[in-house]
């Protein structure tokens, strides 16, 4: 996806190369640098405060510590229940992340939860599961997710993601 909003060609030329998946060692030398500079300094990444809700430590720690190098702040929990709590006490959390296979809670559950919250009806939400057909994204988007993003992983994806959700927080000065 494109950011439309794009304020900068810096900004512009990162989510362009991810949606072309254009390797940053294909780019010319100075694309490369500008995206380099543009990247290690993220406004819109820096200082935000991200909730993990995961079963799986693994995924949590591979998480916590990619996010982290961009100055997000992470909070964690292990459970869905654990996450409604966390968002309780920590109610200046800017975007979750959601695991949708756990056990006794699952993310779908815990999805419409937070949504009957209204302090959190607009909260972006991503959805992370391993699930990768349409039917799933529907089923997540359905539940209240915001966006939804298939396992494993692609963290320059997940980051990109991250950028556009947290911009559209920026721009409504939140």
């Amino acid at each position: 996806m494109v950011v439309k909003e794009a304020a900068s060609p810096e900004r512009l030329l990162a989510e362009t190369s991810l949606f072309l998946h254009l390797a940053e060692a294909s780019l010319p030398e100075s694309k490369r640098r500008m995206l380099e500079q543009s990247m290690r300094h993220d406004p819109a990444l820096e200082g935000r405060r991200v909730l993990i809700v995961d079963d799986d430590v693994r995924n949590i720690f591979a998480m916590t510590s990619a996010l982290e190098a961009y100055d997000i702040k992470v909070l964690r929990a292990e459970n869905g229940r654990a996450g409604i709590e966390a968002l309780k006490i920590h109610p200046d959390i800017d975007l979750v992340l959601m695991d949708i296979m756990m056990p006794e809670m699952d993310g779908y559950e815990t999805i419409r939860t937070i949504r009957r919250i209204e302090k959190f009806k607009d909260l972006p939400i991503i959805a992370l599961t391993a699930r990768a057909m349409k039917a799933d994204r529907d089923k997540c988007v359905d539940a209240g997710a915001s966006d939804y993003i298939a396992k494993p992983l692609d963290m320059d994806q997940l980051l990109s993601m991250l950028r556009v959700w947290l911009y559209r927080l920026k721009a409504a000065g939140v």
